[in-house]
């Protein structure tokens, strides 16, 4: 018969270092692009903020804008432009893994599915730069 004890053995885990990450680029865009989601909240904080001066009307607005021309507030929000961009085009390249598509019982390529994703990225950016810049 075997000898059993109230308790589990210690078992053996190797150390793993806070850095993990560091070791291998995959590893560190991930992590990166998991950060950069500190980024896009900032901007949908900012647009909150933006709604709402213009809810409060033409004082509050003009105020905000004068808040937002502090260079701080600029190389914030061009830092936070580009951790989205980052942000997003990571985000485009995950969905050929994330989605599957199967037709015929062949894979659809991956560049089928990424491709229409950047395309309407690409409309609706222009669309909005079209109606916000028009005059």
């Amino acid at each position: 018969m075997g000898v059993y004890t109230e308790y589990h053995p210690k078992w053996y885990r190797r150390h793993v270092s806070t850095w993990w990450w560091m070791g291998k680029w995959n590893y560190l865009k991930f992590i990166v692009r998991e950060l950069t989601s500190l980024a896009v909240a900032w901007t949908v904080l900012l647009m909150l903020m933006l709604l709402n001066s213009l809810r409060e009307g033409e004082g509050s607005y003009r105020d905000f804008l004068e808040v937002m021309r502090s260079p701080g507030l600029i190389a914030l929000n061009l830092l936070a432009l580009l951790l989205t961009l980052f942000h997003s085009i990571t985000w485009f390249n995950l969905a050929p893994k994330a989605l599957a598509v199967r037709v015929g019982g062949r894979r659809v390529p991956a560049l089928m599915i990424a491709l229409p994703h950047f395309l309407a990225w690409i409309v609706v950016s222009a669309v909005m730069a079209w109606l916000i810049l028009r005059r």
